[in-house]
This record gives structure tokens, C-alpha cells and sequence, in this order.
């Protein structure tokens, strides 16, 4: 499908909507399984393409091993595949040959892995050849606490399997510390011991124990219902598969929400939104360092309310499916409402406006599925067009057909 209408002729949000797993914690859990001596069962599994991709290139038997655009997948896959005797060809997307991955291949080829860059130095395809001998005789590792965490991740869940298991040192800057809270919490729900003092992860060297484990559903995706709900007259909508004990980074969602007028209640099936009042005219101000993924959201629900925000954090957006930053500026740009980069201090950008359009926008997607699902939610206020709209089968293939369970139009 190459574009669609979206429209609603209610600003009425009503009824329940069961949310897809979170691919961040569905591929940590595959390959946390792929490294157990044991199986065990993986209940409430994303449905996400990325998801579904990690699986099927675990099974694979292929020398080459294709993940498509998922980032998530080809960075876990790096670490993982570093460990096997098998030579593999790891590769993705065009989009994805621009993505670098040099500093994950030389933490793990100081580690003793076995990789090869096959067109550009520094950039995928890899070639991932059986490691040598000594393969984590090294057992001390340094990398940027800037880069992106999933970089660290994938150190961080191969590390129990190394022979001195790893003392991973993290310099600089931690951007993205609730992703790594979450790894690491899940590798302890898997029976791994380890000691994070200041910058540096201690993980001995250890078994991963076998037990069956349940995916959250994903906060993010649930960002898009939250953005609806600010955009409401009438708001009344169950939110099923959410914890309010999260493992995610962007259950800070449900807190920052309030601002626009937005109450959260946790049940025992997930989360239910009601209006507690209207939005707050006052000034939106965060700092998106632990929640990037929510700022392409809060950017949208900015624009529809007409709230200042002023935003932080805002670093890893450029290197994402797509350099967001720009994305939203084009984007938001069609609509009247202006996203800029403060010109008092480069580190804040700031929303600016109040959705306004007389003909319809067509908003572009950039590959992107976040673009997609965030711009989304305008459509309540007057329809508008979604571009390549099967974009958000990366992570929520189920989006669009969820939007026509609480009235919206899709043409």
C-alpha cells in the first residue's frame, strides 16, 4: 500500500485495545533463549516484523543472513553470531549499509572475534567467521556511553557465555541507561548475577537458567493511543498488556502525560485513560535521554494541543531509521506548526504552533515506523494521508487495523 486516508469524524476515543509485545524485550528474550542450554516457552510474542525476523534468522541454517531494516536485530545478531564456528554474511536494508556498527565490531574483535566489513570499514555487511581460540581471554572491554545501547546490550547478554565472563566499561556519557536497566533486569529474571559500579558492568562468567517468560506490550506503541486520548472530548480506553512495575524505559509515559490532561489507572489487565482535565497551556519541558523513542510522540501531541514544548535529549534521533530531527521538522512543518532547534543553546529544540491545514497533508514516513504511528493521531482533527503506511509492520503490524476499533476511517 502506498499511501492511505485516515480520517475520524468523533473526537471520541472509546473501548480496549490489546497491544502488541515490545520488540525491544521480545528480541532480548530470543536471544537470551539462543544462547540457554535449554528452551523455554515465550509467551504474549511480538508481532512485529523485526521480531519475527531475529527468529527466523536464529533458526536459519543460511551462510547469509538478511535482517531487512532492523537495527535491533542485525546489532544482537553481531554479538551472538561472533560466538558461533559457523562463517556467516550478515547483512540488511541499503538504509541499514548506512548504519554504522564499527565500534560494536571492535569491542567484540578486542574480545577475540572474528569480523570482516565486506564493502564499507565500519558499516554492515559483516563477515562473522568462527571466533579464534581465545576468544574472551580478553575479558575487558571500553566503549562509549554515548553510543547506541544496543550496541551495549549485545555485549552485555553474550558476556555470561565468554570463559571470564566480561568487565564492560562504559565512557562518557550514559544516553540510554532504562535500555540497559532493561537487558540487564531481564538477564537476572534469567538467573545472571552481575554489579554495575558507576561505569563499569561486572558479569561473571555463568549459566543462563531456562524459564518460561511473558512480553510486556510495548509503551511505545501505547504513545500513540496516550497522543488520541490528549486530542479527546470523550475519552474512555483500555490499554491491555502493560505493567505498571515496567521493565521499559517509556513507561514514564503514563507521569508525563499528565500535563495534557491525561489519567492513568492500572488494572489487572493493563492501564485504562480517562480526561482528568484540559490540557495545560503551560510550557512542555523534557528531557528525552532515557525515552527517545516517546519524542517523535510528545512532538505530535505538542502540535495538536497547541503546548509549548521545549525538548532535550534528544541525540540518538539523528542516527535512528531516519534522522527524526529532520523528519519532524519536514513534517510538522505541513501543518503549521514549526520544530527548531533553540538558537540560544543547540541542545534544545523547541514546538512551536497549533495544527492548522486547510488541504489534506500527505505526511511522508521515511522508512520509518514511528513516523508513521506518531503523525497518525492528527487525523482527528481533519483527515490527513499516511505514506507508505506498511512501514509500521516493523514494529506493530496490527496499527491500522487497531485505529478502525476505535472509529477511525481508512480509505
Amino acid at each position: 500500500m502506498e499511501r492511505l486516508t485516515l480520517s475520524k469524524t468523533k473526537r471520541s476515543v472509546k473501548g480496549t485495545i490489546e497491544l502488541t509485545g515490545s520488540k525491544s524485550i521480545a528480541n532480548r528474550a530470543l536471544i537470551i533463549r539462543a544462547l540457554c542450554n535449554d528452551e523455554f516457552p515465550i509467551h504474549r510474542m511480538a508481532s512485529a516484523n523485526d521480531t519475527e525476523r531475529m527468529q527466523a534468522l536464529l533458526k536459519s541454517n543460511e551462510e547469509i543472513r538478511d535482517t531487512g531494516p532492523a537495527g535491533t536485530t542485525f546489532r544482537f545478531l553481531t554479538a551472538y553470531l561472533s560466538l558461533q564456528k559457523e562463517t556467516q554474511i550478515l547483512t540488511g536494508t541499503e538504509r541499514m549499509k548506512k548504519r554504522p556498527i564499527g565500534l560494536l565490531v571492535d569491542a567484540l574483535k578486542s574480545l577475540g572475534a572474528d569480523i570482516k566489513y565486506i564493502e564499507s570499514e565500519g558499516y554492515p555487511p559483516l563477515k562473522i567467521g568462527a571466533p579464534k581460540e581465545e576468544l574472551g581471554a580478553n575479558n575487558k572491554v571500553s566503549i562509549p556511553a554515548d553510543t547506541s545501547s544496543q550496541y551495549i546490550s549485545a555485549l552485555l547478554m553474550i558476556a555470561p557465555t565468554l570463559p571470564l565472563g566480561l568487565e564492560l566499561t562504559l565512557v562518557g556519557e550514559i544516553v540510554s541507561r532504562p535500555y540497559l536497566e532493561m537487558t540487564l533486569n531481564m538477564m537476572k529474571y534469567f538467573g545472571i548475577n552481575y554489579h554495575w559500579n558507576e561505569q563499569t558492568v561486572i558479569i561473571p562468567h555463568q549459566d543462563y537458567q531456562a524459564k518460561p517468560f511473558t512480553v510486556e506490550a510495548d509503551w511505545s506503541a501505547a504513545s500513540y493511543y496516550y497522543a488520541m486520548a490528549a486530542f479527546a472530548d470523550d475519552l474512555d480506553l483500555q490499554l491491555n498488556g502493560l505493567f505498571e512495575e515496567s521493565v521499559q524505559g517509556d513507561a514514564v509515559l503514563s507521569e508525563m502525560m499528565n500535563h495534557f490532561g491525561v489519567n492513568t489507572t492500572f488494572n489487572e489487565q493493563g492501564l485504562r485513560l480517562t480526561k482528568s482535565s484540559q490540557p495545560s497551556k503551560t510550557l512542555f519541558e523534557k528531557d528525552f535521554l532515557y525515552c527517545p523513542d516517546l519524542a517523535q510522540t510528545l512532538a505530535v501531541i505538542c502540535a495538536g494541543t497547541g503546548v509549548p514544548g521545549k525538548f532535550t535529549g534528544l541525540q540518538t534521533l539523528r542516527i535512528k531509521e531516519t534522522d527524526r530531527i529532520h523528519a519532524l521538522q519536514t513534517e510538522l512543518n505541513k501543518v503549521g506548526v514549526n520544530f527548531f532547534e533553540d538558537p540560544n543553546d543547540a541542545n534544545y529544540f523547541m514546538v512551536e504552533g497549533k495544527v492548522s491545514y486547510e488541504n489534506i497533508p500527505s505526511f511522508a514516513t521515511y522508512e520509518d515506523h514511528r513516523m508513521a504511528m506518531a503523525m497518525a493521531p492528527l487525523a482527528m482533527f481533519n483527515p490527513i494521508k499516511i505514506e507508505e503506511p506498511d512501514v509500521v509492520g516493523k514494529s506493530y503490524p496490527d496499527f491500522w487495523i487497531d485505529l478502525e476499533k476505535l472509529d477511525f476511517k481508512i480509505e
